[in-house]
């Protein structure tokens, strides 16, 4: 999860929980309300905008 203030990264981290209502989802569809938290971080204020990415790592082929 990227944090980003005034359109500034100011943290990237892991993302701890993400929770609909009182249960732990693995996803939440768009337009939902959800909670979440984030691993070592917590100090989000209002207007913050948050980004969520996967990073999949390939193994390289050899040609």
């Amino acid at each position: 999860i990227r944090v980003l203030r005034n359109n500034v990264v100011i943290h990237d981290g892991e993302l701890d929980t993400l929770k609909r209502f009182k249960d732990d989802v693995k996803e939440v569809k768009n337009n939902f309300e959800c909670g979440l938290s984030m691993k070592n971080y917590n100090d989000l204020e209002v207007g913050d905008k948050l980004e969520a990415y996967e990073i999949i790592e390939v193994a390289r082929a050899l040609t």
